[in-house]
């Protein structure tokens, strides 16, 4: 893992009138890092997301990703940086060869890279059979994988996952994991969102949000020391409970 910080936080807030769904977090990611985020419903780890991804403006605080600022600079935070939603986010009504085309064209790659791209994507996942199929047409295990390449198709900087194995069978869960590594190996900084406990033991560090805040940060094997538990499953327990209670 490189040394080299591709997200920083310093107190980043996000408040809706006298609600702070965010509430001053503090945090870095280094470049090729698997970065588990974590949270209950309502902790706040949605809303810091799409902060990140240049979707949401902060109230306060600063924050860079992949050297751009999350106030100024979000169009371009956008064009350095893929995404891949909880729910299967291409178009079920077209083709696999389509959705390459349609997102390759947003991501801007030429014609030639995305033919390039598209075929060598499709080999490697051993889909060459059922490119002009449908996606609908495809089980949800190869859609997600499918998302995760299309995601990583314009080679960015960062992927943001949002609970990206939600629904699929522990094999296909990790059969994906392995092109998150993979990714990683590559230089690719993965952002990771799971409610998976056993997911987030393959992550080189974590954070924790409760109530908007993060209440637990460190790599999964100092997690642990810290709250004197034998798997993440209790870590995350104690931390939902406030036991231990350690603010950024």
């Amino acid at each position: 893992m490189n040394s080299e910080k591709i997200i920083e936080t310093t107190k980043l807030t996000k408040a809706f009138g006298s609600f702070k769904a965010v509430n001053e977090i503090t945090f870095d990611v280094k470049k090729g890092e698997i970065f588990g985020f974590l949270g209950a419903n309502g902790a706040g780890k949605s809303t810091a997301m799409k902060m990140l991804t240049g979707l949401l403006s902060p109230t306060s605080g600063e924050a860079t990703v992949a050297g751009f600022d999350v106030f100024t600079q979000q169009e371009k935070i956008k064009k350095n940086i893929g995404y891949m939603s909880q729910k299967f986010s291409l178009y079920d009504d077209l083709s696999l060869l389509e959705n390459i085309k349609f997102f390759g064209g947003i991501y801007g790659l030429s014609k030639e890279q995305l033919n390039e791209r598209g075929t060598a994507m499709i080999e490697r996942l051993g889909l060459s059979d059922v490119s002009h199929k449908l996606l609908k047409e495809v089980p949800l295990g190869w859609k997600q994988k499918i998302a995760f390449s299309v995601a990583t198709l314009h080679q960015p900087k960062i992927v943001f996952l949002d609970e990206p194995t939600g629904g699929v069978d522990p094999i296909t869960r990790r059969q994906f994991w392995e092109m998150i590594y993979e990714a990683a190996d590559n230089d690719t900084t993965v952002f990771v969102t799971t409610h998976y406990m056993d997911e987030a033991e393959y992550c080189n560090r974590i954070s924790m949000m409760v109530d908007g805040r993060i209440a637990g940060y460190g790599s999964p094997k100092e997690l642990k020391a810290d709250f004197k538990s034998e798997n993440m499953d209790e870590v995350f327990v104690k931390i939902a409970r406030g036991e231990n209670y350690k603010l950024q």
